[in-house]
């Protein structure tokens, strides 16, 4: 499957880029396939390994904010497998480029 998702922490100040990036440690540090963009990050893998890894992400942000806000998008294609990078190569290839 594939998981789209963002954490945004609430009420720890108007910085919370190191928030975020205790959050997309986590998610390198898990091994699975995944980008980070300016929006979200996406994250490749099993149901519960994706979700578990989503779930500590949360945490971590909750352990130094009082809120934390969460968007979730799943592609959840069973069999299928690498398409976190092959969806992109597809359209690229579309485009000619």
């Amino acid at each position: 499957m594939l998981a789209a998702f963002s954490v945004t922490p609430l009420g720890a100040g108007d910085s919370v880029g190191e928030l975020v990036a205790d959050a997309v440690r986590i998610v390198r540090e898990s091994g699975l396939p995944n980008e980070t963009n300016a929006m979200f990050t996406n994250l490749e893998g099993e149901w519960d390994e994706v979700m578990a890894v989503i779930h500590r992400c949360v945490e971590a942000v909750a352990a130094r904010a009082p809120r934390v806000s969460v968007v979730i998008k799943v592609d959840h294609r069973p069999g299928a497998d690498a398409t976190l990078r092959a969806k992109v190569e597809k359209v690229e290839r579309e485009l000619g480029d």
